[in-house]
C-alpha cells in the first residue's frame, strides 16, 4: 500500500511524489484519493486509492534500474515497422506497460528515426511526451532539474559525431 511520501509512476503520465490524501464525496459517494504532485508542469493529480493498482500505478525506478535506462539510451536502435502507423500503434503498447525500459527503447528508437530520417507529426508528439515522462522520473530517482536529466538522454541517443556515415567521409 502507497502512503504520503512515496515516490510513484502513473503510466502514461510519468512520475512524481504523493503529496496529500483526501476524501472525497463523487456521486454521493465517499471516497479516497492520494494526490500525486508531478515535478514536470508542476501539476497535481488525484488518483483513486482503490484504484492504484488497476491504473498500473508502480514505485519509481532504483537508481541502478537508472543506470539501465541510460545503458539502454546508449544502444542502437531496434528493429521497428516501417510503416508509421504500425510503428505508433507498437510504442504506444510498449508505453502503456509503464515499464522505464520499455519507455527508454521507445525515446531511443524513435529520436534516432527523428535523427536519420524524421517522424510524423504524432510520432514527434509520442517522442516528446515520452521523453517528458522518462525525463520525471529520472529527475526523481537521480535529484536531478528537468534540463540535467533531458541533456542526459540527449548525450546518450547523440550518435557519435567522430564515427564517418555509412559509406560516406567524416563529417566536419
Amino acid at each position: 500500500m502507497y502512503k504520503i511520501g512515496d515516490r510513484v509512476v502513473y503510466p502514461m503520465q510519468g512520475a512524481g511524489t504523493i503529496i496529500d490524501k483526501e476524501t472525497k464525496e463523487l456521486l454521493g459517494m465517499k471516497q479516497e484519493f492520494f494526490i500525486l504532485q508531478m515535478p514536470i508542469a508542476n501539476i497535481r493529480i488525484s488518483i483513486p486509492v482503490d484504484q492504484m493498482d488497476k491504473i498500473g500505478i508502480r514505485p519509481v525506478m532504483s537508481h541502478e534500474d537508472g543506470e539501465r535506462v541510460m545503458d539502454i539510451l546508449r544502444q542502437d536502435s531496434t528493429k521497428m515497422a516501417e510503416n508509421w502507423s504500425q510503428r505508433y500503434r507498437e510504442n504506444l503498447e510498449n508505453l502503456k506497460t509503464g515499464d522505464p525500459f520499455e519507455m527508454a527503447d521507445v525515446v531511443r528508437n524513435l529520436q534516432i528515426r527523428d535523427m536519420e530520417k524524421g517522424l510524423s507529426t504524432s510520432e514527434k508528439k509520442m517522442l516528446n511526451k515520452t521523453k517528458k515522462m522518462l525525463i520525471s522520473e529520472l529527475i526523481i530517482v537521480g535529484s536531478l532539474s528537468v534540463e540535467e536529466a533531458g541533456e542526459m538522454i540527449d548525450e546518450a541517443i547523440t550518435l557519435d559525431e567522430d564515427v564517418a556515415p555509412e559509406g560516406g567521409a567524416e563529417e566536419e
